[in-house]
């Protein structure tokens, strides 16, 4: 059994709590490593240490600091069948769709390659009588990023990267489930250049979290996960004088409207719903079409693309569409709300329960589920499945779809299949949810924008990378300088008699 270790002042090294999560290999249901999970006073020697190393770091210049980055990122692309198999074997995801969680992460770290460019300050000249006022960007000290388990690449690099560049140290606690692209991340930043300790892997569970939250070093906490666990980081981070950027769950709606293709819109659909087994904050889990016709003749498009779709192990490579969800208990908690929406009343058009695949009985797979009409009411609408279920909610007018959308809790994503250039700018302009597609069904945006959900899905006022990460990661210092006069006019030989 491989035992893995923390990240620590540039070495691997092992935990000493003698508490251990299981990793799984979702594909098999066994278990293929374990991972420490550490004390808090593991979490405070990890804390100190990141302190120690993170003043020499914040005085390298913002280019030099730069230069690591891009060298991390040359060897992340040097490494990426590597880390895409990492992500795949602990997460279950497909080898494709791993590339591209290390990808959109290592696009991240192509901006932070221009970091000083985002670091630069203000200035204003003579705002009063010989008075210059300037404002420059610091960093805050030691920071800490807390990820989970679905973009075992991705998000740590989200988080990593733009700290680092603004000069910080920062404690990185990833996923308990799938701990080792984190680790190997941490390895290739050394090889670029980082010096030890700028970076400390430390891995646990609700313990490592609250010894983050309550350790007075810390300054400021990105997290990613479930809406409650969110509100909690975000709760216990702010009482604690933290800064805190918190992410949560998510039920992205999209629209179809009676003008729009409805095979591209079935394409979209299918992809943004059970892409990752719909794994992902992003994933469209609600299609709502306009108009009964419309809703009809969705179905008839959507029925054989998801009965066509094939599930199976990463191995598999491009043969199959998606993988297992993470853990037994996702899938029995998938399966049991695909149960309470038959009981409630929705139309099981594609039934994805009781999977089985071949030479992989005990993994964690669930076939592909749709359901038609949904109603707000019913828990597969209220609750973030977060399993390849796609449901159907069918709207009267544009106005109970739009309505329908912005009354939902959640506001991370949402989408609208149009052939009207009308109707799409005005549902961007109106709708009350932080990303927005137009034609295109998972509108993340890229890495020099910024992403970040509205409502329920997002506790904190700045989002994630783009510019808004180098202004979470800084603090704004402003001098108001005067210089009397001296001696600019030259040297004085004669004695001046006093005043």
């Amino acid at each position: 059994m491989q035992e893995l270790t923390h990240w620590i002042n540039g070495e691997h090294v092992k935990g000493t709590s003698g508490r251990f999560a299981d990793i799984y290999n979702p594909a098999t249901g066994e278990i293929q490593a374990r991972v420490p999970l550490a004390t808090p006073d593991e979490m405070a020697a990890a804390v100190a240490k990141a302190a120690e190393a993170q003043v020499g770091w914040a005085n390298t210049n913002p280019q030099r600091r730069a230069r690591v980055m891009m060298k991390f990122g040359a060897l992340i692309n040097d490494h990426m069948d590597e880390l895409a198999e990492l992500v795949s074997r602990e997460h279950g995801k497909t080898l494709p769709d791993g590339k591209g969680d290390v990808q959109r992460g290592l696009e991240v770290v192509e901006v932070c390659m221009g970091a000083p460019s985002l670091l630069k300050g203000e200035f204003t000249d003579d705002g009063g009588p010989g008075i210059d006022l300037y404002s420059m960007r610091q960093p805050l000290g030691v920071v800490a990023g807390i990820t989970p388990f679905n973009f075992p690449a991705m998000i740590p690099l989200w988080k990593m990267a733009p700290a680092l560049s603004c000069g910080n140290a920062m404690i990185l606690k990833p996923s308990e489930r799938v701990p080792s692209t984190a680790l190997r991340l941490a390895e290739l930043l050394k090889e670029a250049g980082l010096p030890d300790g700028v970076l400390q892997v430390v891995n646990g569970d609700k313990e490592a979290v609250d010894s983050i939250l309550d350790n007075d070093t810390i300054q400021a906490v990105g997290f990613v996960g479930s809406t409650p666990i969110a509100q909690y980081i975000y709760g216990r981070a702010a009482s604690n004088g933290k800064r805190a950027q918190c992410f949560g769950g998510a039920k992205n709606h999209m629209i179809i409207m009676p003008d729009a293709d409805l095979d591209k819109a079935a394409d979209a659909l299918v992809g943004a719903g059970f892409g990752a087994a719909g794994e992902r904050c992003m994933a469209i889990s609600v299609a709502v079409p306009v108009g009964a016709e419309t809703a009809d003749a969705l179905v008839e498009r959507l029925v054989p693309r998801i009965e066509k779709l094939k599930v199976g192990p990463y191995t598999s490579e491009n043969e199959v569409d998606y993988g297992p969800v993470i853990t037994a208990a996702a899938k029995q908690r998938i399966e049991g709300l695909i149960d309470s929406g038959v009981q409630q009343g929705a139309k099981l058009v594609v039934d994805g329960r009781g999977f089985s695949l071949q030479g992989y009985e005990d993994g964690f797979f669930v076939g592909p589920s749709f359901f038609d009409n949904v109603t707000p009411d019913m828990d597969i609408y209220k609750e973030e499945i977060f399993g390849p279920v796609l449901s159907q909610v069918r709207a009267e007018t544009y106005e109970d779809a739009l309505k329908l959308t912005m009354d939902n809790p959640y506001g991370n994503g949402t989408a609208i299949f149009t052939a009207d250039g009308d109707t799409a700018r005005d549902f961007a302009h109106r709708v009350n949810v932080g990303m927005v597609g137009i034609n295109f069904p998972i509108p993340v945006p890229l890495s020099y924008h910024t992403f970040g959900g509205w409502k329920k899905s997002a506790f904190g006022d700045l989002n994630q990378y783009g510019p808004d990460a180098f202004r979470f990661y800084t603090r704004t210092k402003t001098v108001t300088s005067r210089w009397f006069s001296g001696i600019k006019e030259g040297g004085e030989f004669n004695f001046k008699a006093m005043d």
